[in-house]
């Protein structure tokens, strides 16, 4: 695995589109090499031959290049729009290993927009924080992607997650099909993230979430601080025992697996994301999901 997929490094390189290029650079020689065969990204465009399929349909260059069999599902127009939804609310500052949540979600989404961009789809970016909600609607020109990079360099985390607001006009859609990618830490007080969600999937279109989490959140490891202040509260807390530590990581766990289950009822793919972990498993995490819908 190349050292630059690993967050530290890939966020030393400040050029934010040189950044994703280089991240997805990577991860298609990741994916070469792998158990995914074929062109692996234009998942939308194909699917793996079905017993009773119509032979008329088959790919014969896509098995020339990766001796399996796939389906070409039609001819109609495959691009979607892609929007990238990213919580920037004060808690995303957190950050372990000079590593923080905001910074992984900002190389994130660009790497996912440069793939996008690269299939050709329309990329749009929605940021929110604390009374105010960001917008660059989707579009696939070359002027657009450079905005899109240009937003995500300047975007800095404020105040609490925005509450709900017109959510439903922004996503509606134009009787398209949109993938929503939503990066947030899910750190909600009143339920204003599990309410934001309720409406995108009222929507009906397809939602990952990547729920980003540092490694000392999730195994209590503070590095022997015994304080901690809330980000956007100002609230602090001591932590000095090893008893509240087994009982923090019970919590964590069982916390973990209801966002889990009720993501799952909402029909949303939801993917736990360690930002301390290499980016690398970001982007085969989204592939292998959004295979799911196709194969």
């Amino acid at each position: 695995m190349s050292n630059l997929l690993q967050p530290k490094v890939l966020m030393s390189i400040k050029d934010l589109q040189l950044a994703a290029k280089t991240t997805i650079d990577g991860f298609m020689a990741g994916i070469n090499k792998s158990n995914v065969k074929g062109t692996g990204l234009e998942f939308s465009q194909y699917r793996s031959y079905q017993p009773g399929d119509d032979l008329r349909w088959l790919d014969w260059k896509m098995f020339a290049r990766s001796d399996r069999y796939y389906i070409r599902e039609s001819e109609i127009e495959t691009s979607i729009s892609v929007k990238i939804l990213i919580d920037a609310s004060n808690s995303m500052k957190h950050s372990c290993d000079g590593v923080s949540k905001i910074d992984y979600a900002r190389y994130a989404a660009a790497a996912l927009g440069y793939l996008a961009n690269l299939q050709g789809d329309a990329i749009g970016l929605y940021v929110f924080h604390e009374n105010d909600l960001f917008s660059l609607a989707s579009r696939k020109d070359p002027q657009h992607i450079t905005r899109f990079y240009h937003e995500l360099e300047n975007l800095q985390p404020a105040g609490k997650f925005t509450r709900a607001i017109h959510y439903k006009h922004l996503f509606a859609g134009e009787q398209k099909k949109e993938l929503l990618i939503f990066m947030t830490d899910f750190y909600e007080r009143d339920g204003e993230i599990s309410k934001l969600l309720d409406v995108l999937s009222a929507l009906h279109h397809e939602i990952i979430v990547f729920h980003l989490a540092a490694e000392n959140e999730l195994n209590f490891d503070f590095g022997g601080y015994t304080t901690l202040q809330d980000l956007e509260t100002g609230e602090t807390i001591n932590i000095n025992s090893a008893r509240q530590k087994n009982e923090y990581i019970e919590k964590m766990n069982n916390h973990l697996a209801d966002l889990r289950m009720q993501q799952l009822e909402k029909h949303i793919y939801y993917s736990l994301i360690n930002i301390n972990q290499p980016m690398e498993k970001v982007l085969r995490d989204f592939l292998q999901q959004r295979q799911k819908m196709f194969i």
